[in-house]
């Protein structure tokens, strides 16, 4: 062998993951090396690193290279570059140590609250990244659905906000680089899976905030996309190979929109071709399907995932149109990441109103495994109770199946799911119409709403801004209606709703009973991890109870615009011997020995 030169072997552009960790259960590692013809050469380590597989695509700018990285220790090694044996050039690779107990690391669970923010429109802590060189979309916070500002710092900047209202738990929307020349604020259409968006900051900025975070015994869930990629993103640009994407040969571009009829995905009566109709199908034409048959591709997303976990420190994902993926790809990829970090957890959006149906998609499901599927995800998100909440509550009378009588319904369906505590529960989120708009900031109706959210089975998310009473109509005014800048986040802002005295009175009423509950919440056993006891709705009135062994909470929920008075004796397997309780929200002490008299349009939490 000749060695020509040991410089830099400048040709290569990007290998990816840009680094790797030693100790990992996931040892194997491909590494994406680009760059112009780079496939033409070889490539060898020069010393302790196996290779075991070089994969070349049909782009001569591609090379995949496998390596095995199991017993060795952290350090640079150097991958060389080779031509007929002679060494034209090498390029460093690190592996880093990890932290301490990485691998142990405990995810986020139904102990916490989340609280939702979009980044860009939450705080600008930073105005000189608002506008880079190399994105394409500036800030123009007059446009609704422009970009605003909001970035990293912003977020960090308020974490003693949310820590004040009873957060423990952050989920941002994406944060990757998203380069289309519009709506890039949203950030579901990336461009770079290993960098973060710089007019949100740069990767350490992020790797900070969880830091800051972890500071205050609060957490971070990454929001990840496995289904599609930006139009912009470099290697779309580029593409590895024709089945890097779901390339559709009726257009030139390989686009066709999905049907979005995700229960073609587990109907055993579903045609081929509907199934593909909405796996292969595009979100948008900014948005290309990525397509995880290929076992490149899988790895890719695989790895990239892991890399953050370790990178970042993070305590969960969040995965963006999770039915959507093709359903054995996206299988391997949660088992993957959940056998590197098996404590870690991890929630999938399967937006569908049927609890049969979201409950194929939970881990270890027995409606999944009447066709051997198994998703190996712990955590969906429950959108049928979302459902019934943006109805109910306009419902003053209670029909056979109307009013309360839809909770009621929702959670009698708990059966169907393996694990009813890894559940997510909400009332909006950054996709769905404002509650406050929805019940036209009525107090008394988010109460109702905020009560039942923090307190039935599962894990609460939060939509940042419905603590204050934020309101928003995407079906009017389009997506930007629901994801206003939070007042305050900006320099100027004629209301600072981050502190007590910049808040207004309907905002300090909201903020308040928020605070109240969500912090009530932290240390409620029952609450987190205890059994659901309820009641069949009466005149509009839904009473259920949280308990274990050693703690219960009695829950009540007056939809009814008249006051009500409860008969106690009906709840008497749950009362018990108990002649009194706390009510945490009016903060009195109330009798359980008769009845019980409940106001129109009004929640409890009574604890024994």
């Amino acid at each position: 062998m000749v060695l020509l030169s040991m410089t830099i072997f400048a040709q290569v552009e990007k290998i990816e993951p840009p680094f790797w960790w030693a100790g990992m259960q996931h040892s194997e590692v491909q590494l994406m090396v680009y760059g112009q013809d780079i496939a033409q050469y070889e490539v060898a380590f020069a010393n302790t690193i196996q290779i075991t597989d070089v994969v070349k695509t049909e782009n001569p700018n591609y090379m995949f290279v496998t390596i095995n990285t199991k017993n060795v220790d952290a350090g640079t090694y150097e991958l060389q570059f080779l031509k007929d044996d002679t060494i034209l050039g090498t390029q460093s690779y690190e592996l880093k140590a990890r932290r301490d107990h990485s691998a142990s690391r405990k995810g986020f669970d139904s102990s916490d609250l989340i609280y939702l923010v979009m980044p860009d429109r939450f705080s600008n802590g930073n105005s000189d990244n608002d506008s880079t060189d190399d994105t394409i979309e500036e800030v123009n916070r007059a446009e609704l659905s422009g970009r605003h500002g909001g970035d990293i710092q912003g977020i960090i900047n308020h974490l003693d906000y949310l820590d004040e209202l009873g957060v423990t738990a952050l989920w941002s929307t994406p944060l990757l680089e998203d380069n289309e020349p519009i709506h890039s604020y949203h950030t579901y259409a990336q461009s770079d899976y290993y960098k973060i968006d710089p007019r949100y900051g740069t990767n350490d900025d992020y790797k900070r905030l969880a830091s800051e975070l972890h500071q205050r015994d609060m957490k971070l869930l990454m929001d990840y996309v496995t289904n599609h990629w930006g139009s912009k993103h470099w290697m779309i640009q580029d593409l590895p190979s024709k089945d890097w994407i779901n390339f559709w040969d009726s257009d030139e571009n390989g686009f066709e929109r999905s049907s979005h009829r995700m229960t073609t995905q587990f109907d055993s009566n579903a045609s081929e071709s509907d199934k593909k109709a909405c796996m292969n199908g595009w979100f948008d034409t900014s948005m290309p399907d990525i397509n995880q048959k290929n076992p490149l591709v899988l790895t890719y997303l695989i790895q990239n995932a892991i890399w953050w976990v370790e990178f970042t420190d993070l305590d969960g994902f969040r995965v963006d149109t999770y039915s959507y993926n093709d359903k054995e790809g996206i299988a391997k990829w949660t088992k993957a990441i959940m056998d590197e970090y098996p404590k870690l957890n991890i929630a999938g959006e399967v937006w569908m109103h049927n609890q049969a149906q979201m409950a194929y998609w939970q881990k270890d499901s027995k409606i999944g495994a009447i066709d051997n599927y198994n998703s190996h995800l712990p955590t969906v998100m429950d959108f049928t109770l979302h459902d019934a909440l943006i109805l109910m509550f306009a419902e003053d009378e209670q029909g056979w199946d109307k009013g309360m009588l839809r909770a009621y319904e929702n959670f009698a369906n708990d059966f169907l799911y393996p694990d009813i505590n890894n559940i997510l529960v909400f009332a909006g989120n950054h996709d769905t119409n404002r509650i406050n708009e929805i019940y036209k900031a009525d107090l008394n109706t988010y109460k109702m709403i905020m009560t039942m959210v923090a307190t039935v089975r599962g894990i609460p998310q939060v939509y940042y801004g419905d603590e204050l009473g934020m309101g928003g109509n995407k079906d009017l005014k389009g997506d930007g209606d629901i994801r206003h800048d939070f007042p305050g986040g900006w320099e100027g802002d004629p209301i600072n709703a981050f502190t007590a005295e910049g808040r207004t009175p309907g905002q300090t009423a909201f903020f308040e009973f928020s605070k109240k509950v969500f912090n009530w919440r932290k240390s409620k056993s029952a609450i987190h991890k205890g059994k659901t006891m309820q009641f069949v709705p009466e005149n509009n009135v839904y009473v259920y109870f949280r308990y274990t062994d050693e703690e219960r909470v009695m829950v009540v929920i007056n939809n009814n615009p008249e006051a009500q008075t409860l008969e106690l004796k009906r709840f008497k397997e749950m009362i018990k011997l108990h002649t009194s309780g706390w009510d945490i929200l009016s903060e009195q002490q109330i009798s359980l020995e008769n009845t019980l008299q409940v106001d129109g349009k009004t929640a409890m939490i009574i604890e024994f």
